[in-house]
């Protein structure tokens, strides 16, 4: 299978799977829901601060993801295994990887859908002061990328199980684990040696830096890789369907 011919099934696919949000009411509920718990979570306490500026915002957005994220994906698979379309989905001439991607991707760019629609977040808070654009760019980078991390850890809950409720419950433990694993009440409980490799691994360490606008390779690389884990372990999963 050459290159374009490879990526035109993943678009194909890709562009099945976006359209699909649009198509009912999740995607509406969804995106009404991050917009009014992170506008109202986030204004109720702006004008207290009396400071042009979006971090806290950006601080809501992981507890936000964390549930939206694992209750748009946990029907990615479960709902295929369950109406038995993945089985008639593998019948077509594409590999593992294409689904998987295109499955990825499409929940990656409706999230951006939604983060797009906070426009007026940053539109407000420069009205009224002088914020630094750059922890605001990496903020909405940083987001991005944690919610790429978000997306690949539910797609695989959901490809366990054939039941979306248990695939939700257990893609949120997941995406909660590896949240907080670097936070310091947890690295100072751990053994001296452990606390290095927990404070990498967790999910907020990475995410803080980049919202602040320090935007380092380091992060961006952990974030692909860890993008990238839970993605090749999705292909493997579905690889041993009978």
């Amino acid at each position: 299978m050459g290159k374009q011919k490879y990526f035109k099934i993943i678009w194909t696919l890709f562009k099945k799977e976006f359209i699909s949000y649009f198509n009912s009411p999740i995607a509406y509920i969804f995106i009404a829901v991050f917009l009014i718990a992170g506008n109202w979570l986030f204004f109720q306490n702006f004008f207290l601060y009396q400071q042009a500026s979006m971090r806290n915002f950006f601080s809501l957005l992981p507890w936000i993801f964390l549930f939206l994220a694992p209750a748009l994906t946990m029907r990615l698979w479960a709902e295929e295994r369950k109406n038995g379309t993945a089985e008639f989905l593998f019948t077509l001439p594409l590999t593992d990887w294409q689904a998987v991607l295109a499955k990825f991707f499409g929940a990656l760019a409706f999230v951006a859908v939604a983060l797009l629609a906070t426009i007026t977040v940053p539109i407000t808070v420069m009205s009224l002061g002088q914020a630094d654009l750059g922890p605001v760019i990496g903020g909405y980078l940083g987001a991005l990328f944690l919610a790429g991390s978000y997306l690949a850890i539910g797609l695989f809950t959901s490809a366990i199980t054939k039941n979306q409720i248990v695939a939700f419950i257990i893609g949120l433990a997941v995406c909660f684990g590896f949240f907080i694993i670097g936070y310091e009440f947890i690295i100072m409980t751990a053994p001296a040696w452990l606390a290095p490799t927990l404070a990498f691994i967790g999910l907020g360490n990475h995410f803080e830096n980049v919202a602040r606008g320090v935007i380092d390779t380091k992060d961006i690389v952990y974030y692909l890789s860890f993008i990238f884990l839970f993605l090749w372990l999705n292909v493997r999963l579905i690889g041993r369907r009978s």
